[in-house]
């Protein structure tokens, strides 16, 4: 038999996305409702489409190493000229997004809503599945493109170095730095993922903002900061376990406890509570 929950998610579902509000008893209800339309059809999609898409996501997000590091380049020696150079760091996120291609992080909270709706073993690989999938495909695309800045003549010795200096910073970082910092940045770019959803009109600037954070607030990001690494790794100027147990583990698994365990968890029994209460 259906239950009035039941029959609520199935008229949820039949509804276009601005008329929800009315449905739901909150606005955060209602961007739950579409988040969770929209992790529906990513768990749904075929693994090759997925890799293909974070494959160039991953390439894209490089656009943030670049950027930052022209900037960076170029800027005179000025008082608080990082603030500046920090803009160039939301240029891979914007252009990610912009695109629709897929972002490991924006996967900590998009896809989660429906596992926590409906929590099944099957719905739980579909989400391993789907995050093994995209941050592979994030961290291949990644260091694809760290290739070929480190071997074609793309930027100018100034540009190089900035590379180089950017992506030593990340490294100065110890793994529990690594690890609380990444926490700090899934939160925000799981908050970015809910508000874009919130107010569609306000989409760039919002991921402007929340990224421009991540980068003054120096909070490793494990797609942007994978690029960094691989950067030194073709350098010569680190190694891979120091990529893997400095950086990559603990920075993954920061981002995860931050979008999905804090972030995700906390919006989900809101959301639950306020159906509770309606």
């Amino acid at each position: 038999m259906q239950t009035a929950k039941d029959q609520t998610d199935a008229t949820a579902k039949a509804l276009p996305a601005e008329e929800l509000e009315e449905l739901m008893p909150s606005k955060a209800a209602a961007v739950h409702e579409i988040l969770r339309r929209e992790g529906e059809r990513e768990l749904s999609r075929e693994a090759f489409a997925l890799f293909w898409s974070a494959l160039a996501g991953g390439i894209t997000m490089s656009l943030s190493l670049v950027a930052r590091g022209i900037f960076q380049a170029n800027l005179p020696e000025i008082e608080l000229g990082f603030l500046i150079e920090a803009v160039g760091y939301t240029f891979g996120f914007i252009f990610v997004i912009a695109a629709g291609q897929q972002l490991f992080t924006e996967n900590t909270v998009t896809p989660v809503i429906p596992v926590l709706r409906r929590p099944s073993l099957g719905n739980i690989a579909r989400l391993l599945r789907l995050w093994g999938t995209v941050l592979a495909g994030n961290i291949i695309g990644g260091m694809i493109a760290a290739a070929v800045f480190v071997w074609l003549p793309l930027f100018s010795a100034e540009t190089d170095e900035a590379f180089l200096s950017i992506s030593r910073h990340l490294m100065e970082k110890t793994p529990t730095q690594m690890f609380t910092g990444g926490i700090v940045s899934g939160w925000m770019i799981a908050t970015m993922v809910w508000a874009i959803h919130g107010l569609e009109a306000s989409k760039l600037p919002l991921v402007f903002l929340a990224t421009y954070l991540v980068a003054i607030g120096d909070f490793p990001h494990v797609i942007v900061g994978s690029i960094e690494v691989a950067y030194l790794m073709f350098m010569s100027a680190t190694t891979v376990p120091e990529a893997l147990f400095i950086f990559l583990i603990p920075v993954t698994f920061g981002n995860i406890v931050g979008g999905t365990a804090i972030f995700a968890l906390v919006s989900h029994l809101e959301v639950r509570a306020d159906e509770e209460e309606a």
